[in-house]
């Protein structure tokens, strides 16, 4: 069940066309937003889909969360804390973004790491094998399972130092 059909009084409300139109984002992807849960509709009696007008809030912080790389079920969770009726305020966007300033520092911190690693190691998948039988001596990690292991987020390693 969609976020907003529990507190919407049905009457007025945005088109699809007008959301589109004023949040920037396709007709397909609003429709996409709503099959996911992030966002709700309610049809008229004409049968037409409206929304309502915090839907507009809501969008902004699903652009913004999706250019941070925070997942569609994170952002859908989030809103679920969110108190319903009325648009996301500058307080609540803080809180959201608290939230998902740790998960956004360890993807930074993880992707520097690759960055840094990028010329002299994969991994440990292991190609680079003139540095690697120092840190990984007889393919010990190959016991944790296929592919490259020290750039995973959990164990935290150090590089191949390649």
């Amino acid at each position: 069940m969609s976020l907003f059909r529990r507190n919407i009084s049905p009457g007025g409300g945005l088109s699809v066309g007008e959301v589109a139109k004023r949040s920037g984002v396709a007709v397909s992807t609003l429709h996409f937003y709503e099959s996911k849960g992030l966002i709700g509709s309610w049809r008229n009696a004409g049968n037409q889909r409206r929304y309502p007008r915090q839907v507009l809030r809501h969008v902004a912080i699903i652009k913004v969360a999706q250019r941070l790389g925070i997942p569609l079920a994170t952002i859908r969770e989030a809103f679920t804390a969110l108190p319903q009726g009325r648009p996301a305020t500058a307080a609540d966007w803080s809180e959201l973004s608290a939230k998902w300033r740790a998960e956004l520092d360890n993807r930074i911190a993880r992707l520097t790491r690759l960055r840094d690693q990028l010329t002299g190691c994969i991994g440990c998948g292991c190609l680079s094998l003139g540095a690697c039988p120092l840190v990984n001596p007889g393919d010990k990690l190959s016991e944790q399972g296929p592919g490259p292991r020290l750039l995973e987020p959990s164990p935290p390693q150090t590089g191949c130092g390649g």
